[in-house]
């Protein structure tokens, strides 16, 4: 059976149709608010065509995004870790040194109200030999130091220099066993001599009655005697009186007033009357008179 079939328009026909229709439509939607409605009703079914086209590309620049957003923070972080670290030792840096600052200004008041020519210096080395209480310190002879010098901080007596080398000098402490320096009763003048003990901040008084008119609290100064350490010195304070009624002397110890375990800087006392050359020649001097320092005068 032969069957015949109506040829419909041709593809031609039907673009020109569909190319008429759709200029149509613009030139209506240009002119009037006729295909508002239209254009609202298909963008609610062609949105989700649009998302989902544009899903692959939104999600690249998201990862991309969040990935380079996440290397920059490290190397901020990094980099916020570097500059805080160098800051906090900056900082340690600056409290040691207001501290160190604190620590000269006491030692430069405190030279004014001595009488005396005074050389600061540097605490270099403790020894550490049992039963030794001796530190050494930066100043020697080639800036006049001499053996039997007193040295003391900004709060009492700290020792004496035994051995003076051209660049640094050994200092014994108060608190050493064989060192011993006449004192006075502040209150009182009551005299007497302060023994180290080889204790830490313990000094002994062996030769005081048991009636001897001292009680803790008194504060204890050099008397002078003996030509080491001038008069006036602040040395102990009494901590503990112990009456022994079957011994001759009393029982007595005090504290050092000098902060023997911190202090780094010390003052090197010259107490003549004759001043001490400023300024530094390399060598000792031959004589006293003409021993050369770098010195804090009053």
């Amino acid at each position: 059976m032969k069957l015949l079939f109506a040829k419909g328009p041709s593809l031609n026909t039907r673009l020109l149709v569909a190319l008429l229709v759709s200029i149509s439509m613009l030139v209506i939607d240009y002119r009037s608010e006729r295909l508002d409605r239209v254009r609202s009703l298909l963008s609610v079914f062609t949105y989700p065509l649009q998302s989902l086209a544009s899903l692959p590309v939104d999600f690249y620049q998201t990862v991309s995004g969040t990935v380079i957003s996440f290397v920059e923070l490290q190397k901020e972080n990094r980099r916020l870790k570097e500059a805080q670290f160098v800051n906090d030792a900056k900082l340690l840096k600056f409290a040691a040194l207001e501290k160190e600052n604190t620590r000269l200004r006491m030692l430069l008041e405190n030279s004014f109200q001595l009488g005396e020519q005074v050389l600061v210096a540097e605490l270099v080395s403790v020894k550490l030999a049992p039963y030794e209480h001796t530190v050494v310190v930066n100043k020697g002879s080639r800036f006049g130091v001499h053996p039997e010098q007193p040295v003391l901080d900004a709060n009492g007596i700290v020792g004496q220099v035994v051995r003076a080398l051209p660049s640094s000098s050994e200092v014994m402490l108060i608190t050493d066993p064989d060192h011993a320096v006449p004192v006075q009763v502040n209150r009182n003048g009551l005299r007497t001599i302060a023994f180290g003990t080889g204790q830490p901040n313990r000094l002994h008084l062996p030769f005081l009655a048991n009636n001897a008119d001292i009680v803790p609290g008194d504060l204890l100064v050099t008397s002078g005697l003996g030509g080491v350490f001038p008069a006036g010195y602040p040395v102990a304070v009494v901590d503990k009186f112990e009456a022994r009624p079957d011994k001759s002397f009393a029982n007595i110890y005090a504290t050092p007033k000098a902060e023997l375990d911190k202090s780094r800087e010390f003052l090197i006392v010259w107490s003549h009357s004759t001043p001490v050359v400023l300024g530094e020649q390399g060598k000792a001097p031959a004589e006293p008179e003409t021993k050369e320092a770098e010195h804090v005068a009053p």
